[in-house]
């Protein structure tokens, strides 16, 4: 009974042993199993996601080209239109007027045919006037004899007059102080167009 008890231990202690050297190679086959797996399951959901990106950046980059080209067809129309129209132009910088007193004589006349707003001007008892007179006569000048445009169709399309440098002086004042004398000047510009 003694020697069956032994066989049954041993052979018990063998299964046991047996048991206990198959689990862990076979806990690792299948740890490795579930790691490549989810390798490959990583690495295909990263490929997939990268294919996503460049899709979307190519998108990206298709729709920026399309809106600059557009953009080009558009400007490339707005010359060709302006290049259709004839315009004839006269600047005096830096006039020793203030620019808003030319702006009050070029509030009067903007819009107005050639020889009306030359009429406006030589009875208009402002100071801007004769600057005005002068510098659109040059712009009729201008328009005749550079792009050959018809006078009695010119009208004043766009008159504007900026300030220009002003220039600073003293004077004396008071308790032997100074004070600053501003003496502006003015940028005015006449645009004429031809009506159709």
């Amino acid at each position: 009974m003694a020697e069956e008890k032994e066989k049954k231990v041993t052979q018990t202690s063998k299964k046991t042993e047996t048991k206990t050297t198959k689990k862990p190679a076979e806990k690792k086959a299948a740890a490795t199993k579930k790691e490549t797996a989810a390798k490959t399951t990583t690495s295909k959901k990263a490929t997939t996601a990268k294919k996503e990106t460049t899709k979307k950046v190519e998108e990206k980059v298709a729709n920026k080209e399309v809106k600059k080209v557009e953009k080009t067809v558009k400007v490339n129309k707005n010359k060709e239109e302006k290049a259709d129209e004839l315009i004839a132009k006269a600047t005096l910088k830096y006039a020793r007027i203030s620019s808003r007193k030319v702006a009050i004589v070029a509030n009067l006349i903007r819009g107005k045919n050639v020889d009306e707003a030359l009429a406006i001007l030589k009875f208009t008892p402002k100071a801007g006037s004769e600057v005005l007179e002068k510098l659109l006569k040059s712009a009729i000048a201008n328009a005749e004899n550079n792009n050959q445009m018809d006078h009695n169709k010119l009208y004043i399309a766009e008159i504007y007059s900026n300030q220009g440098p002003t220039l600073k002086r003293i004077r004396p004042a008071a308790k032997g102080s100074a004070v600053r004398i501003r003496k502006r000047t003015s940028n005015t510009t006449i645009v004429l167009k031809e009506r159709v």
